[in-house]
């Protein structure tokens, strides 16, 4: 089987590998697309802290069942077209005690802590398949990205009356648009510094627009407030800054949730924390209720799906658009690659 692999930061190799066989109680799945994740393009540039080189990456997967063994319900069958959740689980850890599985301290996500996606063909416990019918395979294949999106404003228990600040409008920060705005009916502000991102984020649910790099983000914010702050802050860039800002411009007993990793220390004001009495929220990988939720909502067609794919390109392709994209971050917000 071919394969894309991350050697070292910057570099990239195709290669082969054996194809797998699925145990009982797997399935063996033949890999139709894939979503490069920011993870992805993190451990191309040598600033993902989890992975060690070489390896395979990929977990947004659409794929189709090419084989079942015993123990595999009949309700998946040859052909079918699935998403998988890419997490695993050890069920001993604090987090899997209290049923918050996403959260394992011992997860091994595909294409992170463990290889990916980005081959022919992979094999999967059945438990961890998400079908949905109704879904062509560039839907699938967001299906996890736009999760991620949604687990974040689930934890920042966000209902139709809150107003939502969310930094970042690449492909994590329009999942927590979407499940805010068009998922929950929150009044959402995208923050971005890409005016063609902030253009996606009003198709996907935004209800206002600030581009920081031009604009007054704190006064923004005041006027679109009635001078009290957003009531949630969802920060989605991974940035110092929007770190440190999430916590100034929420409102007094607000929710701030990150989801995005800092790229370096961060220094706050903590009297903030104490002041206004803040919830402030991590926000790790899905649950399988964010996948049901992604997926009614793509089934509704709202998601603006032809926006969102900035790129489809083949797997001899792959490796030179991840480079591509490394190059001129701002420029994509997905990158699809058909096998």
């Amino acid at each position: 089987m071919k394969t894309l692999m991350i050697n070292a930061p910057g570099q990239y190799s195709y290669g082969e590998k054996p194809a797998p066989s699925p145990a009982p109680g797997e399935v063996l799945l033949r890999v139709r697309r894939l979503g490069f994740c920011g993870s992805d393009l993190s451990t191309f540039r040598g600033g993902n802290p989890l992975v060690t080189y070489p390896r395979i990456p990929g977990h947004e997967i659409a794929a189709v069942i090419e084989a079942v063994t015993a123990g595999v319900p009949a309700d998946f069958t040859l052909g079918q077209a699935v998403t998988l959740m890419p997490y695993t689980t050890c069920g001993k850890c604090s987090a899997c005690r209290q049923k918050r599985f996403n959260a394992c301290r011992h997860n091994q996500t595909l294409g992170v802590q463990q290889d990916g996606a980005f081959t022919d063909l992979i094999t999967t416990r059945w438990e961890k398949l998400i079908p949905a019918k109704s879904l062509g395979l560039r839907e699938l294949a967001l299906v996890e990205p736009l999760a991620v999106g949604f687990h974040a404003v689930s934890r920042g228990r966000v209902t139709a009356t809150d107003i939502v600040l969310v930094f970042g409008c690449g492909m994590i920060g329009l999942g927590a648009i979407a499940a805010a705005g068009l998922h929950r009916g929150a009044t959402v502000i995208a923050v971005d510094i890409e005016g063609t991102k902030l253009a996606v984020a009003k198709k996907a649910g935004a209800t206002h627009v600030i581009n920081s790099k031009t604009e007054n983000l704190h006064e923004r914010l005041l006027a679109l407030t009635d001078g009290h702050g957003p009531d949630v802050a969802i920060e989605a860039v991974g940035n110092p800054a929007t770190f440190t800002a999430a916590v100034d411009e929420v409102c007094f007993a607000g929710r701030v949730v990150y989801i995005g990793y800092a790229k370096a220390p961060v220094s706050y004001e903590t009297k903030y924390f104490v002041m206004k009495e803040l919830d402030i929220l991590g926000s790790r990988n899905s649950t399988p209720t964010d996948f049901r939720d992604v997926i009614s909502m793509l089934e509704s067609g709202r998601y603006p799906i032809a926006d969102t794919v900035t790129r489809t390109v083949s797997l001899a392709e792959a490796g030179q658009a991840l480079a591509d994209w490394s190059a001129n971050p701002g420029a994509i917000t997905k990158i699809h690659v058909e096998l």
